[in-house]
Formats: structure tokens, sequence, C-alpha cells
């Protein structure tokens, strides 16, 4: 047994309300530069729907993730290592920036300089690429709301496998809000794919990063990831990902989109796993047992057979405490309520969800049956308007059983906890009901529906220590100006990353300027900075 610790993150979609403050933040904070004017490192999806790359899901057009071979082992989908040398230099599986879809702008100048005229004067849409006029035709979010209508949404591969399930007339429909970023998996077939080694799982804590010196911009990470995570940036000649804002949860902070989350759905802890039984876990022959192989990857933080284990690999006693208190152990492990996205594609992905149950309260309720009620709210999960199949096909593989335990264990929470509110007497056949006891349901509850924000992010302090002191060896950062020799370095990590008083340097106030705030360093607290005082 190999213990190592990996950082987590848990989504509750019963709580994702599609606001998309999220995106907005990671992109102001990481891709907001030339060259990536695409690039979405967090995207939240309507789902159903083609999401972000278009039909990113369909694995038979873009060959991404991992696949058995006839002696049943592991073997990238993109192909043998020599087929993909012979496509290095002309990939056929690369999504097209049409599929991602065409940046523009708005040509605001026109309307700040017209002169005085008749017809009100317009901004016409201009690429953000060419600068030339361009027709609008697609967006990172345009399925929003279903508002992409059945011939788009008609188009999500999912939905191929559970036609028979689906009403696509709008008064009949069904949606809810997807939140997706790198998965940060523990057999990532990113790193695989790359013919230079640019691509790394950080050992201290498990996030996967480019390592911009040596990637050489062959792309077939692109391929690799089955997600579409990885971008290329077309300045740089560079791929870029979602970093897991490590110079933020190196100081304790949580990434950007769990920091600005206006539903605060995100969950973000430790989890102890088994380096040594990954392999075997990602290499099993039936894609439905893929989830609980992942489970069994995952080790009690609290077995002091664990804990010797983990001490004699070199995890400090910090990180212990920290997986031995995670919300996404108990999520994940515990209470079993959080589910692997695309698990199907043996990359083990380690950004989980919650599935959505919120509806079916609603619609109980009209029916004129009481929604809280824990017999009519377990009758009703195989009628959701979001039909347990699709779920099936997101989170387990197809395999409908773990989603359907899922959410009669949100369910049993909903009616149980009813009793809190109407001051009633707990009912302990519900607890029973879903092999959970009542104090496990009280918790539950806790965490997932009043959790503060220090239950909520469960990250140690100065868990990269040693990574800043590499890191300061580099002397240039890609994300600080075009052309940027790498992604690793951090010339000034006290004041960057770090929160300031607003009188130091790097934009933070010096030679008499007002102090601003970095979406890197802010601890969602402070407000100085974010409204101009003059």
């Amino acid at each position: 047994m190999k213990v190592m610790a990996q950082l987590a993150m848990v989504m509750n979609l019963d709580k994702c309300i599609g606001c998309h403050t999220c995106s907005v933040t990671c992109k102001q904070a990481w891709t907001n530069r030339g060259g990536v004017e695409y690039v979405w490192f967090n995207n939240v999806e309507t789902r159903p729907g083609q999401g972000y790359p278009r039909g990113y899901q369909d694995q038979e057009k873009w060959k991404g993730g991992w696949t058995l071979n006839k002696r049943g082992r592991l073997t990238l989908k993109s192909g043998s290592r020599l087929r993909r040398l012979l496509n290095i230099f002309a990939n056929p599986d690369l999504p097209t920036v049409s599929d991602y879809y065409d940046p523009w702008t708005y040509d605001y100048e026109n309307l700040l300089s017209a002169p005085a005229m008749d017809t009100t004067p317009v901004a016409r849409p201009k690429s953000l690429i060419t600068g030339e006029d361009t027709k609008v035709t697609w967006g990172a979010n345009w399925d929003d709301d279903l508002g992409g209508g059945p011939e788009q949404i008609g188009r999500d591969p999912l939905l191929a496998k559970v036609s028979d399930k689906v009403k696509l007339e709008f008064e009949q429909t069904f949606m809810f809000y997807l939140p997706r970023i790198c998965e940060h998996c523990l057999n990532p077939s990113c790193a695989a794919s790359c013919p230079s080694g640019a691509i790394y799982k950080r050992s201290e804590d498990g996030i996967v990063l480019v390592d911009q010196d040596r990637c050489r911009g062959w792309r077939q990470c692109v391929t690799g990831c089955p997600y579409k995570k990885i971008y290329f940036n077309h300045k740089t000649g560079k791929a870029e990902k979602c970093t897991f804002c490590y110079p933020r949860v190196e100081v304790g902070i949580p990434t950007v989109c769990s920091e600005t989350c206006v539903g605060r759905l995100r969950y973000i802890g430790v989890l102890l796993y088994d380096a040594d039984a990954v392999a075997a876990a990602a290499s099993v022959q039936d894609e439905k047992d893929l989830y609980p192989a992942q489970l069994g990857v995952f080790l009690n933080p609290h077995d002091p057979r664990v804990v010797a284990e983990a001490e004699r690999a070199g995890i400090s006693g910090e990180w212990i405490q920290a997986a031995q208190n995670s919300p996404v152990y108990r999520l994940i492990v515990d209470y079993q309520v959080a589910l692997p996205l695309h698990p199907e594609y043996r990359t083990m992905p380690m950004v989980w969800y919650v599935p959505p149950l919120s509806p079916v309260v609603d619609v109980l309720a009209e029916t004129g049956h009481d929604g809280e009620n824990r017999n009519n709210l377990f009758g009703a999960i195989d009628a959701l308007r979001i039909p347990i199949e699709y779920l099936a096909e997101l989170f387990t593989a197809g395999d409908v059983g773990p989603v359907r335990a899922a959410l009669q264990r949100l369910a049993a929470m909903r009616s149980y906890m009813r009793a809190a509110n109407l001051g009633e007497e707990f009912d302990d056949t519900i607890p029973e009901s879903v092999r959970l006891r009542g104090e496990e349901i009280e918790s539950m509850y806790r965490l997932l529906a009043i959790a503060k924000y220090a239950d909520r992010y469960v990250i140690p302090n100065g868990a990269g220590s040693d990574a800043h002191r590499l890191d300061a060896l580099a002397t240039g950062c890609s994300l600080d100006n075009d052309g940027g020799p790498g992604m690793t370095a951090f010339d000034a990590m006290a004041d960057k990353f770090h929160l300031t008083d607003g009188k130091g340097s790097n934009g933070n106030g010096g030679n008499g300027e007002p102090a601003r705030v970095n979406l890197l360093n802010w601890d969602g607290r402070s407000t100085d900075g974010l409204v101009p005082t003059k």
C-alpha cells in the first residue's frame, strides 16, 4: 500500500443556480489575456446540451480517455504510441475553435464616437482572433437554460442513450446546471498523451499542471483529455489548463471558483488513496464497476494503519488531520451521495457531484401530495423530470443503482429533517431505510444545507512550501506577460499571493495609488479596493 494525498472537490448540483459567477472570476484570474480568448477553465453547462466544446462527451469522435485492449490492459483511446506519433503534426481528433466557439467582442468605439445621425449607431460583433466583423453562431454557454432549443439539445451525446426517457417539448422538459473544471484525475490520460512529458501530477497534493518550459504545443493532450479541459494558447504555442488555483490553496485559501460561488455548492478537502491500487481499479472489465472500484482506492483516514502508512510516506500530520476532517471524504465515502463524472473514461476523476433532486418536491406538491413525505419522495425518484437514466449516463456509466441510492439518501435527509422545522419527533425508520443513522443524517444536513466556510473548505496551510522553493528558481511567468517562459514562476510570492495592506507593490496601492484587489489573493472578506474611492 502506497498512501498519497489528493486535494479534491465536490459540487452540490442542487444548489447551482447557473449564474456563471465562478466562470467569470476564473476567467478574470487565469485566462483574461491574448491567445486564450476562447478558454474557460471553469464553465457552467446546462444539461441536457452539447456542452463546451460541442459534443465533448462523444469519445468515439474525440478519442479521449482510456480503454481496455484485447488483453484487458489500459491503453489510450487515441491509439498506440506509433499512431499518435504518426499524427503528431496533423492530429485528426482535435476540436476546432468553432467547436469551442469563435470568441468575439463588440465595436463599442462606434457607439462612443459616432456623430449625430438619424439612426441609432450599432456595435457590430468583432472577432477577438482576427479583429474582423463576424457572425455570432455559438458560445461557451449557448445551451444556457435550454436556449439552444430542441434542434441543438437533441445533439447531446447522452440523449442518444436515453432518448425514450426524455421529452424535449418545453412544457415537459427538464434541465439542471453542471459546473465543470479539470478533474485532476488519479489516472490522467492527458499526462500519458503528452509526447514531451510536460504534464505532471504533483505528488504533494495531486494537482495536475502543465510545465510551460517543456510544452512543445503538440496538442496530443487536448485529444487525450476526455473532458476537453486542456486548451491550446494560439499566441504562445503552449497548452494550458485549470491549476486548481494552486497559489491560493498552498496558503490555505480555496480556489477562485469556490470562493466566489453564489450558491456555496463547492467543497474542497483532502483524500488519502492507495496509489498502488489505481491501475487495477481503472482496469476493471465492466464499466459499471468503475465507480465502486474507485471508492475502493480511497483510504479511511481514521484507520490507525492508514495513518501509520501515511506518516511513513512523508505525509504531514496537518494533511492527515485535514483528511480526517475532509467534507469531501464524508460526501463521497461516508454518505455516498457524491458521484464521479464519467467514470467510464477510466481516468479516476477527483471532482465529484451530488446529483440534483430539487424539482421532485414541487412536482409532488402540485399533485396534492405531501412533497416532504418519505414514501412519496422515494416513489417519485424514478419518475423525476430529470430521468434517473440520464444522471446514470453522466455519473455512473449507466448504472442507475448508485444514482437512485444517492437520491434516496438526499430525499431521506429532507424528510427526516422536516421534523426539526415542525417541532415533531424524528422518525428513526427513515435513516434505517437508507442505511444511515440519525446522527449521520443530521451531519449530512449540516454539511449540505448550512455548512459554514471552514466546514466547506478544509485545506491544510503551507501545503506547497516545497513547491514554493522550487518555483522560486524560475524566472518568468506566462500568466504575467505574453510569451513568458513558464507557469511556475512567482518572483514575489509573498506580495502576490498573500493578503496585502493595500500599500505594497504589484499594483496594490503603490505610489499613492488606491489599492486594487487581485483575485488570486482575495480572501472573500475584505472589500478594500473593490469599489473606487473617488
